[in-house]
């Protein structure tokens, strides 16, 4: 059997970590053969809480799952590390301004880039989740100069696979007969998803344009977008939460595809380091399509046709974007 792959998912005692760790440790992500040891940090007063998560994972008598270590130290957490999945960050709180948000995320972001660049492998692959995921990844990036900014994503799936459900359920098909959804962009309610490369399967068996099929322009230049722009704020109004069960599903198919390769033809939504792509400013983290190799390696999928509508909204969210690092960052740009 293969080595035991070192898995560090920050955030370990709240809701999202809750409803993804059976996965991960059950091989969904990672693979069926593969030996897996978890590390689980939070702050010092969810320690309690993590504990008994691991309690919980031991009585899952899980054959993949050789060790789990609950922490609130970084450089446990991060000590040899193959992939850290940054799940924790401070919440918004009733009247906090976004840009307090940011400034207290930064500083989450500063030390866990610090302590990935001391501990963590230097091919470690990264995914932030925790909100402004764009701009903590970037934050997190900069204070890892010896890992590649290629190893830091944020996570955009989740907005892909809901942009994917929406046009599925309006053509009365399965979410993966509809591929090549892209978002672009900001984790917010600026980001663009757009279906004018996207194919569905449809009912008769044929393979059309998402736009063809759909035969609706107006819908999927307007409802569309602002249901999956708006989503999260829909189930946080009915839940009283953030999204916790859909957003574990979306980081486990990013990693699962950035692990093991993206289907032949197709491409799926990530959140890199810009390289200037598509005219979108370098040195921000923003949601491209993007095709993986099976050494893990990915890269940003070039030549697609750009309508001037579509030019507006990718131009109007990494403009949100600049203004978040920006304000993260501030005027010295760390």
């Amino acid at each position: 059997m293969a080595e035991p792959l070192k898995v560090c998912v920050t955030g370990a005692a709240g809701q999202i970590a809750y409803s993804l760790l059976y996965s991960i440790a059950n091989g969904d992500v990672f693979g069926k053969d593969q030996p897996l040891v978890l590390t689980l940090l939070d702050i010092p007063p969810m320690l309690t809480v993590v504990e008994g998560v691991v309690l919980e994972m031991q009585d899952c008598a899980l054959p993949l799952l050789k060790e789990v270590i609950p922490t609130a130290d970084e450089k446990v957490a991060f000590t040899d590390m193959d992939v850290a999945i940054l799940v924790g960050a401070m919440p918004r709180r009733e009247g906090m301004e976004r840009k307090d948000l940011l400034k207290a995320n930064a500083k989450i972001f500063v030390s866990q880039g610090k302590s990935l660049d001391q501990y963590a492998k230097k091919s470690v692959k990264v995914l932030v989740v925790g909100n402004p995921a764009n701009t903590n990844a970037l934050i997190a990036s900069k204070h890892a100069p010896s890992i590649p900014p290629q190893n830091f994503t944020c996570l955009t799936r989740l907005d892909q696979n809901r942009a994917q459900s929406q046009i599925a359920h309006r053509l009365g098909v399965k979410p993966s007969a509809v591929t090549n959804v892209v978002i672009w962009g900001n984790h917010s309610s600026t980001q663009y998803p757009d279906v004018s490369h996207a194919y569905a399967v449809c009912a008769d068996g044929q393979k059309k344009p998402v736009y063809v099929a759909v035969q609706d322009d107006d819908w999927l230049k307007g409802d569309f977008i602002k249901t999956v722009q708006q989503r999260g704020g829909q189930v946080i109004k009915m839940r009283k939460l953030s999204s916790a069960m859909s957003a574990a599903k979306a980081i486990c198919d990013h990693m699962r595809d950035w692990w093991c390769g993206t289907a032949e033809g197709e491409f799926v939504s990530m959140g890199v380091m810009s390289d200037g792509s598509y005219g979108i400013p370098k040195g921000i983290i923003y949601s491209f399509p993007v095709k993986i190799s099976a050494d893990r390696s990915y890269e940003i999928v070039q030549g697609l046709h750009i309508s001037d509508f579509s030019r507006g909204k990718m131009d109007a969210t990494a403009e949100e974007l600049c203004q978040e690092r920006d304000t993260a960052l501030g005027d010295s740009r760390l």
